[in-house]
């Protein structure tokens, strides 16, 4: 069974689930607070209101409201193979189980790509919606939004296999929500010291601190530094699934 036939089976497996309606949630309730509150943004003091009320919106987004959504993309993926004992029928098959756990990693990405494009096309609805109705003729930047969501993306990656790490390797899905839950709660506070790029888990909310702060102040003294951060960041994410992808279904078989 080649790779793509795999990942073809595993979409088929989610498709009956509740992720897409999930992954809605939290574009929706980031867009419609900044969209409530356009005259705080749209003064004259601002003159680059758009990117001000993304990043302002994205802070709450980044840190806590898409890791959440995320945890529980994990938690139902691996339901759905644990449940009625799913996890052994895969295992009987021809299929390595290392390429297995591959499958479903590809597959949380792909939600967490769509989640980030249900955020921007909401939030660009919304922003359309607003300026014809509140009389504004800044533009919206399209491409501004698509590249700071591709951020979101990439930064996102080393807590997605953090996380998905401790969904294999933990025996309880309750245990598994809650270790990553105590661990995104304090992402802000990680973010804010020297040891913050050791912290997978706040790395997308730091991208758009560094951004709101270069947009806010005059000097640009904490840009997001793509140097030491792509080597942790990627020897973060290559260990977390060298290990998810070397302990799914070992319980199982032993």
């Amino acid at each position: 069974m080649s790779f793509l036939e795999l990942l073809k089976i595993e979409f088929i497996k989610v498709k009956r689930s509740k992720i897409i309606p999930l992954i809605f949630i939290a574009p929706l309730l980031v867009v419609v607070s900044g969209i409530a509150n356009l005259s705080t943004y749209f003064t004259p003091e601002y003159t680059n209101a758009w990117p001000a009320m993304f990043i302002q919106s994205a802070l709450v987004y980044a840190y806590y409201l898409l890791p959440f959504s995320m945890i529980v993309v994990c938690v139902m993926i691996s339901g759905r193979e644990k449940g009625n004992n799913g996890i052994l029928k895969m295992l009987a098959l021809p299929v390595s189980r290392y390429v297995l756990s591959l499958a479903k990693f590809c597959v949380l990405m792909f939600y967490l790509l769509l989640e980030l494009i249900v955020f921007v096309v909401v939030f660009m609805a919304a922003g359309m919606v607003a300026v014809r109705t509140m009389g504004i003729t800044e533009a919206l930047p399209v491409f501004y939004l698509l590249k700071w969501c591709a951020g979101l993306f990439f930064t996102m990656l080393p807590c997605l296999s953090v996380m998905w790490m401790i969904v294999v390797l933990a025996d309880k899905p309750l245990l598994s929500v809650g270790l990553n839950l105590l661990l995104v709660i304090p992402g802000v506070l990680a973010a804010n010291t020297p040891a913050w790029i050791l912290y997978p888990y706040c790395y997308s909310g730091y991208l758009v601190s560094c951004s709101l702060h270069d947009f806010t102040a005059e000097a640009s003294g904490t840009a997001f530094s793509i140097f030491p951060f792509i080597p942790c960041a990627a020897a973060i994410c290559i260990l977390a699934l060298w290990l998810s992808v070397t302990g799914f279904g070992k319980k199982e078989i032993l």
